[in-house]
């Protein structure tokens, strides 16, 4: 059986980086779970691949079929984005393994949906100050820089990503972010050691 890795943290972390760099590694086989956004694309981004760009009213209709999973909605400067994890067939515990990106409500929503033992938390943590600085130097590469949301959001994560929350949610292994290279063998290898025991337990 499989698991779903969920990537959780605050906004510039590296959590992105890591997720695709984890996704190359062939070892790990994981498999992606691209996530929908009401949000617009910002420069970089490609359909299907950060996310699944969609409308209010392609959200409304996957959620009157029943089909998502778990959805969280943000009043931003720019007006509601959603962001929300669509039950669309991408996922079949039977024969793979996965790797998805997630705030810690919306990784509570999916270890709901599938179990407990088939969710497991990569928890990233920076510096704040390193942080904000990757932010700012993210948004300032954007055609139309939006600085005012940048600072909603690194505000925000304060509060969604308290000490309380990160417990109540479960989470007790923190991966520390200070250089990629050495963060991304640690998670590597922590999630080779998941995979194995769960074969071994089969």
């Amino acid at each position: 059986m499989g698991n779903i890795f969920c990537i959780i943290g605050k906004s510039s972390t590296g959590k992105d980086t890591l997720y695709q760099r984890l996704l190359e590694q062939e070892d790990l086989a994981l498999k992606q779970i691209v996530s929908y956004t009401t949000r617009p694309i910002r420069a970089g981004e490609i359909e299907g691949m950060e996310y699944h760009f969609c409308s209010q009213q392609t959200k409304e209709e996957l959620i009157a079929a029943g089909k998502v999973i778990e959805l969280r909605s943000y009043h931003t400067c720019h007006g509601i984005w959603d962001y929300f994890t669509v039950d669309d067939g991408q996922i079949d515990l039977t024969r793979q393994d996965y790797l998805i990106i997630g705030t810690l409500e919306s990784y509570s929503r999916i270890r709901e949906y599938f179990s407990a033992d088939k969710v497991i938390p990569i928890y990233i943590e920076v510096e704040d100050g390193v942080r904000l600085q990757r932010a700012l130097d993210r948004e300032r590469s954007q055609a139309n820089p939006k600085y005012e949301e940048m600072c909603r959001r690194f505000l925000a994560d304060a509060e969604d990503f308290s000490a309380e929350k990160i417990r109540e949610a479960g989470i007790e292994h923190i991966f520390y972010n200070q250089e990629l290279d050495r963060t991304l063998a640690e998670i590597a290898g922590y999630i080779k050691r998941r995979i194995s025991h769960g074969n071994e337990s089969k």
